[in-house]
């Protein structure tokens, strides 16, 4: 997904660049950008959200840990559209596309360090592996 949205900032800025001939090569540079980016997110980053979100929290809070993790999805997602053409405006459209592509990659380290691996195990076992990081936490932060 950040490939994918670098390479639509960047025919983007490069479309903007050009006056009046806008090359063939970059106009298909953006269009496959984006059915990449699409495609990348339709099979990673959208479904695990949701898949995710209702393993980590515990049995008793599970309703309700998923429900405030939909909610904070949903109020993320409606700021990030109703903002995005405010912030295109301000730092070009491409611009857009580069930063979004710059927070992918945080995510994609966050992700990566913070978020254990859930594939294979069970919903007990993925309680275990969140309570003992839990009481790791508990103990650093009592002492």
């Amino acid at each position: 997904m950040a490939v994918s949205l670098a390479l639509l900032g960047l025919g983007s800025k490069y479309l903007d660049q050009c006056q009046d001939d806008k090359p063939v090569w970059a106009i298909v540079l953006c269009i496959v950008a984006v059915c990449a980016d699409v495609s990348f997110f339709s099979i990673g980053l959208g479904p695990i959200t949701w898949v995710y979100s209702s393993e980590i929290f515990p049995m008793r809070l599970r309703a309700q840990g998923s429900s405030l993790a939909i909610s904070v999805n949903r109020l993320v997602s409606g700021v990030v559209a109703m903002t995005f053409l405010s912030v295109s405006e301000a730092m070009s459209f491409g611009g857009m596309f580069l930063a979004l592509s710059g927070v992918m990659v945080m995510a994609s380290v966050f992700f990566y360090c913070y978020l254990p691996e859930t594939k294979g195990k069970t919903l007990e076992e993925i309680g275990l592996l969140f309570e003992d990081q839990d009481d790791e936490s508990r103990r650093l932060f009592v002492s």
